[in-house]
């Protein structure tokens, strides 16, 4: 009874007369409920791309911030993950806030 009394627009019930029909009654409820929708959670990895295709870019201090990562695991995840397995180009420019590093778009 407390699952049906949980269940969005159901009228709240006391007591249960037929435990048969009231479990019907919630089956069928729960079926037509919408699937629940997993957590849409980006990866450290998908966080940092998106980072070096802004247009400002990003530096390694940024992308140190963003994942808690160390210096050396960004400029291995830039030259490993970024350049050598996805194949992305990562260029970069010396900038007043540092060497600021962003995927070069490809050409037309």
């Amino acid at each position: 009874m407390a699952l049906w009394n949980g269940l969005p627009d159901s009228e709240t019930l006391a007591e249960v007369a037929d435990r048969e029909t009231l479990l019907a009654q919630l089956w069928s409820a729960m079926e037509s409920l919408p699937d629940p929708q997993p957590e849409q959670r980006r990866s450290k990895q998908a966080e940092v791309i998106a980072l070096l295709h802004r247009p400002e870019g990003a530096t390694v201090d940024e992308v140190m911030a963003l994942t808690g990562w160390q210096r050396h695991t960004v400029r291995g995840v830039f030259s490993g993950a970024l350049k050598k397995k996805l194949g992305l180009t990562i260029g970069s420019e010396r900038e007043e806030r540092g060497r600021v590093y962003r995927v070069a778009q490809a050409a037309p």
